[in-house]
């Protein structure tokens, strides 16, 4: 039999891994680290980390293949609040998690530990079969899926547990309910729109699958909701110079933080075409930006102002990390080599917020302040809704009550005034 799969982790008294159970995957290890091109000294943080729970891992007659994340959570959240062990050591919970992240990864590369199971429930394949048909049926985006999932996911549970889904037991006095206990925990506007939302959707998707459940959408009261009641939420001339300023040398990466609010600002990306934008989706040389990964699933090639193309090459200059990766905005930290996340976009666009003193959270409003500019510089809603990328007219009439310009033009005199 393998010794791998029978013996306990027997590191060293020096706690050195190299001289125990986890020897043959140390290489493998530090080779992962190197090329997300992690510093040295992480790497050596994080090799003395994994001596560390190497030796726990000892202690407690664990078998190598029995390593996961569970296993890691006791190390770190049973033994390091109490740890005596002897130096050299490390016991910092952020950098010994990391490490234990790491090591596992390549564990389960070399076939050593099984990867994550996700257990088969009712609840769990109803819900695959929904998402599946959300993006194939109906080409929802993920997030848009995720959050239906989400509500779908806490009412099936409330009601069938992990019995066997029967929609026939279901009864709009469960709806109703659901709903209501839903809202005691959050009684916004937004979520009750969620809720109606996400659940409707679901019945619709029965429906297909054979179910008669009109008595179950019958059940699910949307609030009340005018279209076009709000106004879009945008930013001053101002206020778009202070947010530019705002991203000084003094931050970890202005430039590429000024390119990302640029195409924002300039283009009316949305933050997840920020996040995928490629180097080979930008034309130099007929100065144009395709946007191949777009909300509406379509290929959109935009002009690139000249400003933004400025910012975006200031950064591809003089800032962005050495790296194969195509993606234009890429990670400063390690790992390297890998493009930054929607969060990530987010996070910048909140900071710059914060910085200038605006209440301001979310990136659309950066998208709104191009609509209105395009308005008051005399584009048509039309043209404005080409420049977003709007697949209907009616997504764009929110921005007609910002064109004070054509608003002007049909006021009526105040009754009583000078005619």
């Amino acid at each position: 039999m393998n010794i791998i799969t029978t013996t306990p982790l027997r590191p060293t008294a020096t706690d050195n891994p190299f001289e125990s159970e986890l020897t043959p995957y140390i290489g493998a290890f530090i080779d992962q680290l190197k090329q997300g091109r992690y510093a040295n000294g992480t790497i050596r943080k994080y090799i003395v980390g994994i001596g560390h729970f190497a030796r726990w891992a000892s202690q407690s007659q664990l078998n190598l293949t029995t390593l996961d994340e569970s296993v890691v959570i006791q190390f770190l959240d049973g033994h390091l609040p109490y740890c005596d062990c002897p130096a050299p050591t490390c016991r910092s919970y952020h950098d010994l998690r990391a490490a234990c992240g790491h090591f596992l990864r390549i564990l389960r590369t070399s076939g050593v530990i099984a990867r994550p199971v996700i257990p088969a429930s009712p609840v769990g394949n109803e819900l695959a079969s929904f998402d599946g048909y959300m993006r194939d049926a109906q080409g929802l985006a993920a997030k848009t899926r995720s959050g239906r999932i989400g509500i779908v996911q806490r009412f099936l549970l409330a009601r069938f547990g992990d019995r066997q889904i029967t929609i026939s037991a279901l009864q709009p006095a469960d709806v109703r309910q659901f709903i209501a206990d839903q809202l005691e925990q959050c009684g916004t506007i937004s979520n009750a729109h969620a809720l109606a939302s996400a659940l409707k959707a679901y019945f619709r998707y029965r429906t297909v699958c054979g179910d008669q459940v009109h008595a179950l959408m019958g059940a699910i009261a949307r609030p009340a909701h005018w279209d076009l009641a709000s106004l879009p939420r945008s930013l001053s001339p101002d206020e778009i110079d202070r947010l530019l300023a705002s991203f000084t040398a003094g931050l970890p990466s202005p430039r590429r933080g000024y390119a990302m609010v640029r195409c924002a600002l300039d283009l009316g990306l949305r933050v997840g075409e920020v996040a995928k934008l490629k180097i080979a989706d930008i034309d130099w040389q007929n100065g144009t930006v395709t946007l191949r990964r777009t909300k509406s699933r379509r290929e959109d090639i935009l002009p690139l102002p000249t400003a933004t193309g400025q910012a975006v090459a200031d950064y591809l200059q003089f800032e962005r990390p050495s790296t194969t990766n195509p993606a234009v905005f890429v990670r400063c930290l390690a790992p390297h080599d890998v493009p930054i996340g929607v969060d990530a976009v987010r996070r910048v666009v909140r900071d710059a917020y914060r910085r200038i003193g605006l209440k301001h959270t979310r990136a659309h409003a950066l998208r709104h302040t191009l609509a209105c500019q395009l308005l008051n510089h005399g584009s048509s809603l039309k043209e404005v809704a080409d420049v977003l990328r709007h697949r209907s007219l009616n997504t764009t009439l929110i921005y007609a009550k910002l064109d004070n310009r054509r608003l002007l033009a049909v006021a009526l005199p105040w009754p009583g005034g000078v005619s």
